[in-house]
């Protein structure tokens, strides 16, 4: 910790994640790197590991690697799995990067999109590493870094569709294409209902995303700080719940949001000169990595869900109806129909949750319904933040204070959501429940016939 973390720390030095290898992509327990001890104290590190982030460059004077490996005699499996930490350069007397270690950089990917970022091929032979932690504990070890980057990948989702959004908005105000009925001018494009209806859909599910994933941090930062342990207890399942959906929803709705900039382009999207196009590539590397979402889908259902008894999810629906019973009462004509459809919605999530909860379900059917849960558990999430905006505005208006147009805006927001998105959950109870029979009932030889 002396050696490396002031370094990594002030940003001096920068680091690697280092799991992936040819062989073990999503499964990790077939990681195949050793580590080897030595006198020393240090192991040798041999093997290979693909689709490194940032494994080299020239930006700084040292990357820290840290390398999950199996040390020489450990059980099969993630549970044989040790983390190491293994420098660029081995640190000397001083603290300053010394000698070369034996790790180097084969080969730099060519990918779709992320062109500032390079993925590395990185190769080890016999590299001087020190162990994290404990041994046959590095997965463990490493989650505690990889929770965190899953709620900043659904951060990143979230930046690159509100990118996007504002792209998109920009040239929707300056456009000029057909006109608009009873209007003999050309009209821009921003007054078109269909462009309206993709801008509006960019902006409240950005709006939603935003929510879940500032949720999601508010609740790692009440489990580690709040005083009481139960407090910090409720705090770390609510974190845990959320942080699959934060990943995947988010993630899942930055390609559609660049998707929907680039419709809203037009032709002008679909080349390079406005630069739409480059904000589809970033976006679909954000579902891939810091596990895929059909992994988070699969991670919320099998695990999330089902480690405490549906305690955890059902206190997030316990809030969800509290928002609707809010909504319900007040005194805005406009917020009693979103309480009606956030209502619905709660009902679907719990009817789902309780078909999941099932124990005598069969396993392959509970797979088989992760991703349209995890769609519609967003969806419902969404709505209840955009509920409680639009009763966070409806207060600002009742209290008189500044910026009135902002927060009807807010409502409006959320009136759009309920009516577009939050709707369609009640639909998705037939796909979670379906089950996995149709999946099957095709033969492999006629999925290419």
């Amino acid at each position: 910790k002396d050696r490396f973390l002031p370094k990594l720390l002030s940003g001096e030095w920068t680091g690697a994640m280092d799991l992936t290898e040819p062989q073990a992509g999503s499964d990790l327990s077939a990681v195949r790197t050793k580590a080897t001890p030595r006198d020393d104290g240090s192991y040798a590190i041999e093997g290979q590991k693909i689709f490194i982030t940032w494994g080299d460059h020239d930006c700084a004077p040292n990357v820290v690697h840290l390398v999950l490996a199996r040390i020489d005699g450990a059980p099969e499996g993630t549970r044989g799995l040790s983390l190491f930490v293994v420098p660029k350069f081995v640190p000397d007397a001083s603290g300053a990067p010394g000698e070369a270690n034996n790790v180097r950089c084969i080969g730099l990917e060519k990918k779709l999109g992320i062109h500032a970022s390079p993925t590395c091929t990185m190769e080890f032979s016999g590299a001087t590493g020190w162990l994290v932690g404990q041994e046959h504990c590095g997965l463990a070890h490493m989650f505690t870094m990889m929770n965190s980057a899953r709620i900043n990948v659904g951060v990143q989702g979230v930046g690159v569709a509100e990118r996007a959004f504002q792209q998109a908005v920009a040239f929707a105000k300056e456009r000029r294409q057909g006109k608009t009925p009873g209007d003999n001018e050309p009209a821009r494009i921003i007054e078109h209902p269909d462009v309206r209806r993709m801008l509006l859909t960019m902006k409240s599910k950005i709006e939603a995303a935003r929510a879940i994933c500032y949720a999601a941090a508010v609740a790692a930062d009440y489990a580690e700080y709040l005083e009481d342990p139960d407090d910090r207890k409720a705090a770390a399942a609510r974190e845990a719940l959320l942080t699959p959906i934060a990943k995947a929803w988010s993630t899942d709705f930055a390609v559609e949001a660049a998707s929907l900039n680039i419709q809203v382009h037009g032709g002008m999207g679909f080349v390079e000169e406005t630069g739409a196009a480059q904000h589809y590539r970033d976006a679909r590397i954000t579902p891939i990595y810091e596990g895929t979402n059909g992994i988070q889908a699969i991670d919320l259902i099998r695990r999330k869900l089902t480690s405490d008894g549906g305690r955890a999810m059902r206190d997030l629906i316990e809030d969800i109806r509290e928002t609707a019973e809010s909504l319900a009462l007040s005194s805005n004509e406009q917020l009693p129909a979103l309480a009606e459809q956030l209502a619905d919605g709660a009902d679907a999530l719990e009817r789902c949750v309780d078909w999941l909860l099932d124990e005598d379900r069969d396993p392959q059917d509970v797979l088989a319904a992760a991703e349209p849960f995890m769609r519609m558990t967003g969806d419902v999430v969404g709505g209840h933040f955009l509920g409680l905006s639009a009763l966070a505005a409806q207060r600002r208006l009742k209290e008189g204070q500044d910026n009135p147009d902002f927060a009807q805006a807010k409502i409006d927001i959320a009136r759009f959501y309920a009516e577009n998105i939050l709707s369609a959950a009640p639909g998705l109870i037939e796909p979670v429940t379906a089950g996995a029979g149709v999946l099957f009932d095709v033969a492999e030889e006629f999925l290419s016939a």
